[in-house]
């Protein structure tokens, strides 16, 4: 198994570095773990304790980092070293003024998870959600090194559980403890014999509740939004944008539209601007048009669509008619309640704010206008809103409960 799975990362490799050629997220990724050596080497002091944050992308490291921070602030004399595995995340966090490192995980080889396990030398090492990297996971139990698993959530049809999984399960027993989501994870492990848990929730509440509240005030948007009913649709894909063409007659009242693409694209910002035929605008230009006359904006800039909810009244979140949909706990957050496609049944905050009646799930364009009219009722949308922020508010504490248990 273990020759089998050293193939398969061989393969993954090759495939990235030939897409790398003519795929720029392939090649920030090939580029991003040159040289990691030496780039670790001169960021460490190996006089001081180090602990190893690793998170897949930028959402794991958004559910890590009220874990980060307050294990910095109980432990200031640690160096903190934060690993991606994504480009996504570490081009965005590379900076991140909490971490003496920010760094790629290099490729799970043997090799290199023993160099980078001699460099780093953590002291104790968090896994954020999932990532169950052989390699690294093996060494760290070698070395005795306390490595937890934080707010994971496991299913039923996950290879875990399953009569060949076997060879997977290893990975888990080199955890030193596992720090759960919810009820139905613990029941799963422990009926293959894993007992190390503790459910302690998720710790992306903490965050989006800690975001909600240093949320800024953004004139430009409050310009736009002015007394208007605001619909913010929040990390969209072209699917989703399709979609939303089929509401302009709702824009035509006193409703506006702020879309926040997941992935910026100028060429398909101006392609939306020309097929809504309303009057639009771009964050990052905001002289194109009269803010308080158009009826769209664009936010084409990363980092305000947590302000951006928090000047809306409904949102709509994207991903849901592809692998899947984005953060939800956001603007529920902030009092909104929330409208997204059919694939969320991975996601257990969505389908419990469904029952709720807190969010909304619409499979085509009419779904999307009827749950739109009902929204556009204050009393409904203030019900729904309510609800939402108070499940955020109810199950914020997962950080300080496993900093607690450590």
């Amino acid at each position: 198994m273990v020759l089998l799975y050293n193939l398969a990362i061989s393969a993954y490799f090759l495939i990235i570095l030939i897409v790398s050629a003519f795929n720029k997220k392939a090649k920030l990724w090939v580029n991003g773990r040159k040289h990691w050596q030496k780039r670790l080497k001169e960021a460490i002091d190996n006089e001081q304790p180090t602990a190893w944050f690793h998170c897949a992308s930028l959402g794991e490291f958004e559910q890590g980092r009220p874990l980060i921070e307050d294990y910095k602030a109980k432990y200031p004399d640690h160096q903190i070293v934060v690993s991606f595995f994504s480009p996504s995340g570490y081009e965005i966090r590379k900076n991140y003024q909490n971490a003496t490192c920010v760094c790629y995980l290099p490729l799970d080889t043997k090799r290199n998870a023993k160099q980078f396990l001699s460099i780093v030398n953590p002291k104790v090492a968090f896994f954020i959600k999932y990532e169950f990297w052989f390699h690294f996971l093996n060494q760290l139990k070698k070395n005795n090194t306390p490595t937890y698993l934080v707010s994971a959530i496991f299913r039923p049809k996950q290879v875990f559980f399953q009569w060949y999984g076997w060879w997977n399960r290893k990975m888990l027993y080199c955890f030193e403890h596992l720090f759960l989501q919810n009820n139905q994870s613990q029941e799963l492990l422990a009926g293959i014999g894993i007992c190390n848990t503790t459910v302690t929730g998720d710790t992306r509440f903490d965050r989006v509740y800690a975001t909600s509240k240093a949320a800024k005030n953004i004139p430009m948007l409050n310009e736009f939004c002015l007394n208007s009913t605001i619909i913010v649709a929040g990390s969209t894909w072209p699917r989703d944008e399709e979609l939303l063409l089929e509401i302009t007659p709702l824009l035509q009242q006193d409703v506006k539209l702020i879309i926040a693409p997941h992935e910026i694209n100028s060429a398909r910002i101006d392609e939306l601007i020309n097929r809504f035929g309303l009057p639009c605008a771009r964050y990052t230009n905001p002289n194109q048009n009269n803010l308080s006359n158009a009826r769209i904006l664009f936010i084409d800039t990363i980092g305000i669509l947590a302000s951006a909810y928090g000047h809306g009244h409904i949102a709509y979140i994207g991903g849901g008619f592809g692998a899947g949909i984005h953060n939800t706990l956001e603007p529920a957050t902030f009092g909104l309640p929330i409208i997204f496609g059919p694939n969320y049944a991975k996601f257990r905050e969505a389908k419990e704010l469904i029952n709720l009646n807190a969010a909304f799930s619409i499979n085509n364009p009419k779904e999307l206008k009827e749950i739109l009219n009902l929204m556009l009722d204050k009393n409904i949308r203030h019900k729904a809103g309510d609800t939402a922020k108070r499940y955020v508010e109810q199950n914020i504490g997962a950080t300080k409960a496993i900093l607690s248990n450590l």
